[in-house]
């Protein structure tokens, strides 16, 4: 394919990503909001079908990382190989990482649904498995990390190759860089509460003009 074709495919597959994982986040809140850790699984029942399509939703966040990272590659090799293949790998263990966490939530449906039976647990092991199962920060703030530092090396060759405009490229160097530095911190448990979500809002805005820009302009092919 041509680095044309494979800027639309990235802008689309951006757009979709954006799509998705706000829905699934806002879904999810919806289907484990509550105080204390029976009432949250007793909500996550009521829900059941809404928490089903959240890790539908995830699943398909993972495989748009992987073709992120493969279209994204294609657009910047020519730039710098080796630091658009660093990239690529950021990008594909974003999404397998991602993979990785949904057994967790799949967990966490099977035990907000479960009927009576000998394979159900008691009511003290069922909390304790729901309070593990329902920790906020945990593999999905490790892929992020990795989203990061990919989607730092990838702004940055767009940067120095000029393949989009200096001021977007400048400004998702700095909202990966942000990212990059607060993650780890916020992994680490020194930073929660709505700080762990304004500090998305520059990479939402770098994402949603990106999308844009190489949908309806692409980036040029390489002169020969």
């Amino acid at each position: 394919m041509t680095r044309t074709t494979n800027a639309r495919i990235a802008g689309f597959t951006l757009l979709f990503y954006i799509a998705a994982g706000i829905t699934s986040m806002v879904m999810r809140q919806e289907a484990t909001g509550g105080e204390g850790t029976p009432a949250r699984l007793t909500n996550a029942a009521a829900h059941a079908p809404e928490l089903g399509a959240v890790i539908v939703l995830d699943l398909l966040c993972c495989f748009s990382a992987l073709v992120l990272a493969v279209t994204l590659y294609a657009i910047t090799r020519d730039v710098n190989r080796d630091l658009a293949l660093l990239g690529f790998a950021g990008r594909v263990a974003e999404g397998v990482i991602g993979a990785a966490n949904l057994p967790k939530t799949l967990g966490l449906l099977w035990l907000a649904t479960a009927g009576v039976g000998s394979a159900v647990p008691d009511a003290a092991t069922a909390n304790t498995l729901g309070s593990y199962l329902l920790i906020p920060v945990g593999s999905s703030t490790i892929s992020a990390t990795f989203f990061a530092v990919g989607s730092t090396l990838f702004s940055y060759l767009m940067l120095r190759g000029r393949l989009i405009p200096a001021a977007l490229a400048w400004l998702g160097v700095a909202a990966s860089v942000l990212l990059v530095a607060v993650l780890p911190v916020q992994l680490g448990g020194f930073l929660k509460g709505s700080v762990t979500l304004y500090i998305w809002l520059p990479m939402l805005l770098f994402e949603v003009a990106l999308a844009l820009w190489l949908i309806f302009k692409g980036v040029a092919e390489k002169s020969e």
